[in-house]
C-alpha cells in the first residue's frame, strides 16, 4: 500500500528573506544577553572566547549550508542526520534542536521582558506570556509574514546598535572616570565562555530550517555565510564597547548595552537602546519560533514525534499545530525559569545538532561537497569540546533530556 503523500511548504523565501531571519536569530540572542556572562568565566580573555565560538560557528555554518543545498527540506540537520548517519543519530539532532532551542525561546522572550520592563517581577514574566502569544500568532499566518515582521524588527535592532556604537566611542572621546579592567581568564574559562556565545551564533540554523520554504535551495549557503559573518562584524564591535566602558563591572551587569550608554554619559539615548534591545528579542524569538516548529514538523513526518505535529494548515502552509504546541510550552516556561539559567542547556542542545551535522557532513560524497573534511573535523571537535566544557548542571540536565527523548521515541515507535 502507497503511503500517501505528506503537504509541503510553499516556497516564498528569497535569499534575503533568509539572511533576515537568520540574522534576526543571531542579533537577538547574542549583543544583549550573553557579553556579561561570558565575560564572568573568560575574564580578560572575552574575546580569545569569541573567536573560538565564531570559528565553531563558521565550521558549522559551511556544514549546515553544504547539506541544505543537497537536502533541501525542512529540518535542518534531523533530515541531514537521518539521510547520512542513520534514524538514530538525526533524532538526536532533532531532538537537541527542539529542546534547546525551546529553551531559547524562553530566553528570548524573558530578555523581550527585562527590557520592556526594567522593574522585573510578575509584570515582566506577563508581558513574556504577551509576546510568546503575539508571535506565536504571526508564525501562524504565513512564513512570509514571519520574514516581514522579522525585517522590521531587524532594522531596528541594527539601528540601536548603531547608536551605542556611536555614543559609546563618543563617550571614550571624553573625559570620563578610568574603568577597572577586566580580572585574567583561564583556559577552562574560554572554554566554558565560548560555549556560552556559540548561543548567540546558532542563528544561522534558522535558515537552513526554513529550506523548504526558500525560492532558490541552492542559494542557502551564501544566505548562511553573509547572516553570519554580518554577525561576527557586530559582536566585535559591540563587545569592544561594553568592555572599554564597563570593564569588570561588565560581569555583574543585567542589561549591558542599557549600562554602557549610561556609563558613556548619554543618559538621554538609555530609553531607546531599551526599546531596540526589546526589538531585537522580538526578532530572534520570531525567527526561533519558525524554525524549532519545522523541526517538529520534519521529526513528526518520520514518526520521531506523534503525527499529529505534521499537520501543515491549508491556507497558510505552516506546520500549525507544532507551533500551539510550541507555543503553549514556552507560556509554561517564561513563567518558571530565569534567564541565565536556561543559556546553557540551550547550548549544550544545539551543540549536539551542530555535531551531528558536521558529522553528517563529513559523509557525503565528492560531488556534493564545497568545503574540504577538514573543516567539518574542526566542526565536530570543536562543538563537543565547547559542549562538556559548559557548566556540570548543564551538561548533567542535557544528558538526561536526549536520554529520555531517546526512551520516549522507542516507546511512541512500538
Amino acid at each position: 500500500m502507497t503511503a500517501a503523500p505528506q503537504p509541503e511548504l510553499a516556497r516564498r523565501l528569497t535569499t534575503t528573506d533568509a539572511v533576515v531571519v537568520g540574522l534576526s536569530a543571531m542579533i537577538g540572542a547574542g549583543v544583549f544577553v550573553v557579553f556579561a556572562p561570558a565575560a564572568a568565566e573568560a575574564g580578560s580573555w572575552l574575546f580569545a572566547a569569541l573567536a573560538l565560538a565564531a570559528l565553531v560557528a563558521l565550521c558549522n555554518a559551511t556544514s549546515t549550508a553544504q547539506l541544505a543545498i543537497a537536502f533541501p527540506t525542512s529540518g535542518g540537520a534531523y533530515v541531514f542526520g537521518r539521510r547520512m548517519l542513520g534514524p538514530t543519530w538525526g533524532f538526536l539532532a532533532g531532538w537537541g534542536f527542539v529542546v534547546g532551542k525551546t529553551a531559547s525561546c524562553a530566553a528570548m522572550a524573558l530578555t523581550f521582558a527585562s527590557y520592556a520592563v526594567p522593574a522585573g517581577g510578575w509584570w515582566a514574566r506577563l508581558v513574556a506570556v504577551a509576546a510568546v502569544v503575539a508571535l506565536t500568532v504571526a508564525n501562524l499566518r504565513g512564513v512570509t509574514r514571519t520574514a516581514r515582521v522579522a525585517s522590521v524588527l531587524l532594522v531596528m535592532s541594527l539601528v540601536t546598535l548603531v547608536l551605542v556604537l556611536v555614543v559609546g566611542w563618543a563617550g571614550l572621546a571624553g573625559d570620563r572616570p578610568a574603568v577597572t579592567p577586566l580580572p585574567s581568564g583561564d583556559l577552562r574559562g574560554v572554554l566554558m565562555a565560548a560555549g556560552l556565545l556559540f548561543f548567540a551564533f546558532a542563528g544561522y540554523a534558522r535558515i537552513a530550517t526554513l529550506a523548504e520554504e526558500v525560492r532558490r535551495p541552492q542559494m542557502i549557503g551564501r544566505a548562511v555565510l553573509v547572516a553570519l559573518t554580518t554577525a561576527i562584524v557586530l559582536y566585535v564591535a559591540v563587545g569592544a564597547t561594553l568592555v572599554a566602558l564597563l570593564g569588570d563591572r561588565l560581569p555583574r551587569v543585567s542589561a549591558p548595552v542599557a549600562e554602557a550608554v549610561a556609563a558613556a554619559g548619554a543618559g538621554w539615548a538609555t530609553p531607546v537602546v531599551r526599546v531596540g534591545a526589546a526589538a531585537a528579542a522580538l526578532g530572534a524569538l520570531l525567527a526561533l519560533l519558525a524554525g524549532v516548529s519545522r523541526t517538529a514538523l520534519a521529526m513528526a513526518r518520520e514518526r520521531d514525534l506523534p503525527g499529529w505535529f505534521a499537520a501543515v494548515d491549508e491556507q497558510h502552509r505552516v506546520p500549525h499545530h507544532a507551533q500551539l504546541v510550541i507555543g503553549a510550552v514556552l507560556v509554561v516556561l517564561v513563567l518558571t525559569t530565569d534567564l541565565r539559567g536556561v543559556i546553557g542547556f540551550s547550548s549544550f542542545g544545539v551543540l549536539v545538532y551542530y555535531s551531528v551535522a558536521n558529522a553528517s557532513a563529513w559523509r557525503q560524497p565528492a560531488e556534493e561537497r564545497r568545503w574540504p573534511r577538514a573543516v567539518q573535523v574542526v566542526g565536530l571537535l570543536g562543538c563537543l569540546v565547547l559542549a562538556f566544557s559548559l557548566p556540570l548542571t548543564s551538561v548533567l540536565a542535557g544528558c538526561a533530556v536526549l536520554a529520555l527523548g531517546v526512551l520516549g521515541r522507542s516507546l511512541l515507535r512500538r
